[in-house]
Protein backbone atom coordinates (compact mmCIF):
# COMPACT_ATOMS: atom_id res chain seq x y z
CA UNK A 1 0.00 0.00 0.00
CA UNK A 2 2.54 2.27 0.38
CA UNK A 3 4.33 1.84 -2.82
CA UNK A 4 0.90 2.15 -4.42
CA UNK A 5 0.44 5.58 -2.34
CA UNK A 6 4.02 7.03 -3.72
CA UNK A 7 2.89 5.60 -7.19
CA UNK A 8 -0.27 7.90 -7.14
CA UNK A 9 1.35 11.03 -5.63
CA UNK A 10 3.44 10.38 -9.13
CA UNK A 11 -0.03 11.16 -11.30
CA UNK A 12 0.46 15.28 -10.83
CA UNK A 13 3.53 15.02 -13.05
CA UNK A 14 1.38 14.14 -15.90
CA UNK A 15 0.63 15.71 -18.83
CA UNK A 16 -3.01 17.27 -17.95
CA UNK A 17 -3.45 18.97 -21.33
CA UNK A 18 -4.16 15.45 -22.76
CA UNK A 19 -6.03 12.34 -22.40
CA UNK A 20 -4.82 8.14 -21.97
CA UNK A 21 -8.10 7.50 -23.97
CA UNK A 22 -11.46 7.90 -25.07
CA UNK A 23 -13.09 6.81 -22.12
CA UNK A 24 -11.19 9.47 -19.84
CA UNK A 25 -11.62 12.03 -22.46
CA UNK A 26 -15.72 10.95 -22.41
CA UNK A 27 -15.56 11.35 -18.55
CA UNK A 28 -13.79 14.99 -18.02
CA UNK A 29 -15.65 16.46 -21.17
CA UNK A 30 -19.12 16.22 -19.63
CA UNK A 31 -19.18 18.32 -16.37
CA UNK A 32 -20.98 16.20 -14.48
CA UNK A 33 -19.66 12.99 -14.59
CA UNK A 34 -16.22 15.19 -13.99
CA UNK A 35 -17.72 16.79 -10.91
CA UNK A 36 -18.92 12.35 -9.16
CA UNK A 37 -15.70 11.05 -10.42
CA UNK A 38 -13.84 14.19 -7.90
CA UNK A 39 -16.14 13.40 -5.67
CA UNK A 40 -15.53 9.50 -5.73
CA UNK A 41 -11.77 10.36 -5.73
CA UNK A 42 -12.73 13.18 -2.38
CA UNK A 43 -14.45 10.19 -0.82
CA UNK A 44 -11.72 7.25 -1.29
CA UNK A 45 -8.91 9.74 0.28
CA UNK A 46 -11.47 10.12 2.95
CA UNK A 47 -12.04 7.05 3.92
CA UNK A 48 -8.39 5.68 3.73
CA UNK A 49 -7.20 8.37 5.82
CA UNK A 50 -10.21 7.68 8.42
CA UNK A 51 -9.80 4.02 8.13
CA UNK A 52 -5.85 4.40 8.55
CA UNK A 53 -6.04 6.90 11.70
CA UNK A 54 -8.30 5.24 13.34
CA UNK A 55 -6.51 1.49 12.81
CA UNK A 56 -3.10 3.32 13.73
CA UNK A 57 -4.75 4.84 16.88
CA UNK A 58 -6.45 1.25 18.38
CA UNK A 59 -3.58 -0.98 17.28
CA UNK A 60 -0.15 -0.59 19.03
CA UNK A 61 1.70 -3.82 17.03
CA UNK A 62 0.86 -6.61 14.53
CA UNK A 63 0.08 -6.61 10.80
CA UNK A 64 -3.22 -4.34 11.25
CA UNK A 65 -0.96 -1.45 12.30
CA UNK A 66 1.42 -1.86 9.39
CA UNK A 67 -2.25 -2.30 7.17
CA UNK A 68 -2.75 1.47 8.49
CA UNK A 69 0.19 3.23 8.22
CA UNK A 70 -0.33 2.16 4.37
CA UNK A 71 -3.42 3.28 4.31
CA UNK A 72 -2.44 6.72 5.53
CA UNK A 73 0.16 6.77 3.00
CA UNK A 74 -1.97 5.57 -0.06
CA UNK A 75 -4.91 8.74 1.70
CA UNK A 76 -2.16 11.07 1.01
CA UNK A 77 -0.35 9.67 -2.41
CA UNK A 78 -3.90 9.94 -3.20
CA UNK A 79 -3.84 13.99 -2.65
CA UNK A 80 -1.66 13.82 -6.35
CA UNK A 81 -4.19 11.93 -8.11
CA UNK A 82 -6.73 14.44 -7.03
CA UNK A 83 -4.87 17.45 -8.14
CA UNK A 84 -4.25 15.51 -11.49
CA UNK A 85 -7.82 15.05 -12.09
CA UNK A 86 -9.08 18.24 -11.30
CA UNK A 87 -6.67 19.87 -13.86
CA UNK A 88 -7.76 17.20 -16.58
CA UNK A 89 -11.57 18.42 -15.31
CA UNK A 90 -10.39 21.91 -15.95
CA UNK A 91 -8.72 21.64 -18.90
CA UNK A 92 -11.09 18.94 -21.10
CA UNK A 93 -15.09 20.11 -19.64
CA UNK A 94 -16.94 21.39 -22.80
CA UNK A 95 -18.95 23.68 -21.04
CA UNK A 96 -15.72 26.32 -19.84
CA UNK A 97 -13.53 25.50 -23.13
CA UNK A 98 -16.37 26.47 -26.09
Amino acid sequence: MIFIGLAMSFSSLQDTTKTQNKFSEKIWKNPRKGKVLIAVICVLILSFLIFGLVGYYFTKTGILNEIAIGAIILGLGMFGFLKAAIEMFENHRIDKNS
